[in-house]
C-alpha cells in the first residue's frame, strides 16, 4: 500500500552533479576559467569540500550565505555547495555600492559571506559584517581565505534531506523604487529552465561549449553558465572580469565556444569593435539575447557579419529565466518571439481584461519556475505574483499567431543592459550635488538604439550649465551609484512638465526626444 505521505526528496545540486558522474563525464571539463579547465568530478568534489566547510563552520539548514564573487570555478562550486548542504546561496551583483551591499547582507540575514579579494572592502565597506566572512583568492586582514578553509575538508559530505519545492536559493533584482527585492527561488527551478528552454529550444547538448557575458549573479547568466550546461554535459566557459569586447573575441576564437549568451548593448560593441572573428574562425552555430529588446538591425548586421542568427528572449529574475525566444528555425527581427514551450502568456489591459491581436497589454506569464515571493515585501509580492500568474511590467502586442513584440515598460523603469536602473535613484543621486536643484530621468536611445539614462536638469540660481558641469554631474552620479546606472546625457533645462499637484511628467519629457 502506498504510503500517501511519502517524502520524495530532490535536491538541485546533487541533480546537477551526479547526472554527469552517472553518464560518465567524470573526467570531462566542466568549466574552463582564468584558473585552467576542472572536471565534473573536481567540480563535485570542490562543492562537497564547501558544504563540508560551511557545515563546520555553523551554517544549518536555510541560513543565507551571501557569494560577492567574481565568476570562476570557485563560485559555481560555492554555489552547488551551498545547495548541497541545505544552506541558501545568495550570489550578489559585483557592481554594486557599499550602501547596496549593506541592505541586501541586513535584509536577507545573512549568517555568512564569501567574497573575492578584490571586491572586500566595497562590500564590507558599511556594514554589516556576517559571523563568517571568507575572502577567495587569499586572506585578507580579519577574514581567511576560502582556498585555506576548505583544506582537509571532506569532499563526501552528505546531501541534505531538501525537496522539490523547499528554498534553494536567492536572487536579487531592484524594484520600482530602487530598492533591491530578494527573489526566492525553489530547488525545482533550476533544471526546469534547462528542460524547457535550454533542451528544446537552444538544442543544447554534451558537445556544446557556452560562453556567457552575462555574470553568474544574473539570473541570465546563472542559467547560461551553471544550469543549463550541467544538465546536459556541457562545458562553460567563465570569464573574472569584464567582457569587454577584446576579451569576449579572444574567448570566441580562443576558447571556440559553439552558444554564446549576451545583451544587445554588447552585441552593438562588439559589431563596433572591429576584432570579430570571421565566419571560420569561431565555431558558433547559436547566440541568444535577453535583457533589454534586440533592435531588428542589430540582429542583421550580426548574422551578416558573423553568419550565425541571434534568438532574442525575454526572462526576468521572478521567472528565473526566458519564457518568451524566438526559435532556430523561425526568427522574427524586432520581435521577442512566442512563449517557451511549458509557459503560458497573457496581455491584459488598465481594466485586467484580456487583450485582442494588435492590442497592447501588460504581459503576464505562468510557468513552473515562477518564484515563491519576494522577502520581507508581502505588498510586493501580492502585486507580482497573482496566483499561477507573474506580471512582469512589460508592455507587449501579440499577433494572431503567438509572436510578441516589446511596447516598453510599464512604470518609469528603465532596462539598461539587461538591468533594471530606476530614474528616482540616479535624480536622487543628481540632487546631492550642490549645482543642480532638481532633475528628471528619463531612457534614450544610444546610436544603436538601445536605452540609456539621461537627466534633464534644473540648476541652482548662479549655476551655468557648461559642457565642463555636465561631464561634473556625470562623475558625481558614477561616484556613488553603480557604473551603469550613470546618466549619458545631460541636458540643462529651465523648468520641468508636472502635473497639477506638482509631480514631474516623464512621459512628456520622452515624448519631446
Amino acid at each position: 500500500m502506498t504510503d500517501r505521505y511519502a517524502i520524495e526528496y530532490y535536491n538541485a545540486a546533487e541533480d546537477l552533479l551526479s547526472r554527469n558522474l552517472a553518464a560518465g563525464r567524470g573526467e570531462k571539463a566542466a568549466i574552463i576559467d582564468a584558473s585552467g579547465r576542472h572536471s565534473y568530478a573536481r567540480l563535485a568534489e570542490r562543492a562537497g569540500q564547501v558544504a563540508s566547510m560551511l557545515v563546520a563552520r555553523g551554517l544549518g539548514r536555510e541560513d543565507r550565505l551571501a557569494l560577492v564573487m567574481l565568476d570562476s570555478v570557485d563560485l559555481v562550486a560555492c554555489f552547488l555547495g551551498a545547495i548541497k548542504a541545505g544552506v541558501v546561496p545568495v550570489p550578489l551583483n559585483t557592481r554594486l555600492a557599499p550602501r547596496d551591499y549593506a541592505y541586501i547582507l541586513e535584509d536577507c540575514g545573512a549568517s555568512g559571506l564569501i567574497v573575492s579579494a578584490p571586491l572586500l572592502d566595497t562590500v564590507l565597506g558599511a556594514g554589516p559584517v556576517p559571523g563568517m566572512v571568507l575572502v577567495e583568492g587569499g586572506a585578507t586582514g580579519d577574514h581567511p581565505s576560502l582556498a585555506d578553509s576548505l583544506t582537509g575538508q571532506p569532499a563526501d559530505h552528505a546531501t541534505a534531506s531538501t525537496r522539490a519545492d523547499d528554498m534553494c536559493f536567492w536572487l536579487y533584482t531592484s524594484g520600482t523604487t530602487g530598492a533591491p527585492k530578494g527573489v526566492v527561488h525553489l530547488h525545482s527551478h533550476l533544471v526546469a529552465t534547462a528542460e524547457l528552454y535550454a533542451v528544446r529550444i537552444l538544442r543544447l547538448d554534451a558537445d556544446d561549449v557556452v560562453y556567457s557575458a552575462a555574470k553568474l549573479f544574473f539570473a541570465y547568466g546563472l542559467g547560461n553558465s551553471l544550469t543549463f550546461p550541467m544538465a546536459v554535459g556541457a562545458t562553460t566557459v567563465l570569464l573574472a572580469g569584464p567582457p569587454e569586447p577584446s576579451a569576449v573575441c579572444d574567448i570566441l576564437e580562443r576558447e571556440r565556444p559553439t552558444v554564446f549568451f549576451g545583451v544587445p548593448t554588447l552585441y552593438a560593441m562588439l559589431l563596433a569593435s572591429g576584432k570579430l572573428p570571421a565566419p571560420d574562425a569561431h565555431s558558433l552555430r547559436v547566440c541568444v539575447s535577453a535583457g533589454e529588446p534586440l533592435p531588428a538591425d542589430l540582429l542583421n548586421r550580426w548574422s551578416r557579419q558573423v553568419g550565425t542568427t541571434v534568438l532574442d528572449g525575454l526572462g526576468t529574475t521572478e521567472m528565473l529565466h526566458i519564457f518568451i525566444s524566438n526559435r532556430l528555425d523561425s526568427v522574427t527581427p524586432g520581435t521577442t518571439g512566442q512563449a517557451v514551450p511549458g509557459y503560458r502568456v497573457r496581455l491584459l489591459d488598465e481594466n485586467d481584461a484580456p487583450c485582442g491581436p494588435g492590442e497592447m497589454g501588460v504581459l503576464e506569464v505562468s510557468g513552473p519556475t515562477a518564484a515563491l515571493m519576494y522577502w520581507n515585501q508581502r505588498e510586493k509580492t501580492k502585486e507580482t505574483f497573482r496566483g499561477p500568474w507573474t506580471r512582469t511590467g512589460d508592455n507587449y502586442i501579440m499577433d494572431a499567431s503567438g509572436v510578441l513584440t516589446y511596447c516598453g515598460r510599464n512604470d518609469d523603469m528603465l532596462k539598461v543592459g539587461g538591468i533594471y536602473v530606476s530614474p528616482f535613484e540616479v535624480e536622487a543621486a543628481l540632487a546631492e550635488h550642490e549645482s543642480v536643484l532638481e532633475a528628471a530621468v528619463v531612457g534614450h536611445p544610444d546610436q544603436d538604439q538601445l536605452i540609456k539614462p539621461k537627466a534633464f536638469v534644473m540648476l541652482q540660481a548662479g549655476a551655468a550649465g557648461t559642457d565642463a558641469l555636465a561631464e561634473e554631474l556625470k562623475r558625481h552620479v558614477r561616484s556613488s551609484l553603480a557604473e551603469y546606472k550613470y546618466p549619458r546625457w545631460i541636458e540643462f533645462v529651465d523648468d520641468l512638465p508636472r502635473t497639477a499637484t506638482g509631480k514631474i511628467q516623464r512621459f512628456r519629457l520622452r515624448a519631446a526626444e
